[in-house]
């Protein structure tokens, strides 16, 4: 009997744990709504200081609406060079949305989901929203951000 309850026990941590890993994955959103297009694609220099594409560009026209990618806290909304910008600390990762019209506030608390802007009329380099990710002064793919990891049966 002791073995049959141990198994059942093995059996329910791991459905708990499975059924759990999708609601984590989850907590990040797109930073515009609809699909998806990538009109450039996350390219670093080989170093920080070398050329190179350190975010990705998606497809958006002027006054598309922005979101935050996660739950954070905004630590810029302004200008850089002529551009909007607006940047979200969430734990140790900072995202970063331009060119943006910002709606929020340096030391306000946003949501994943919550409207942060409007893509700028003008400023950018295309039409488009670039959003960037970075941790300490290594960037990341954003677009890892979204990606479902999904367990296939054997």
């Amino acid at each position: 009997m002791r073995r049959t309850q141990l198994v059942l026990v093995s059996i329910i941590a791991l459905l708990s744990l499975l059924v759990a890993a999708p609601a984590k994955a989850s907590r990040w959103r797109p930073p515009i709504d609809g699909s998806l297009r990538v009109l450039a694609p996350f390219a670093p220099g080989a170093a920080n200081w070398n050329p190179g594409h350190r975010g990705v560009d998606l497809a958006a026209s002027p006054e598309t609406w922005v979101f935050a990618a996660g739950s954070g806290r905004v630590v810029y909304a302004g200008d850089v060079a002529g551009r909007g910008v607006v940047s979200i600390v969430h734990g140790g990762l900072r995202t970063t949305y331009e060119p943006v019209d910002p709606i929020v506030s340096v030391g306000e608390q946003v949501f994943a989901g919550e409207v942060i802007g409007q893509i700028a009329a003008t400023g950018g380099h295309c039409r488009c929203l670039h959003w960037g990710l970075k941790r300490g002064s290594t960037y990341f793919d954003p677009m890892r951000l979204l990606q479902r990891i999904v367990l296939k049966p054997l």
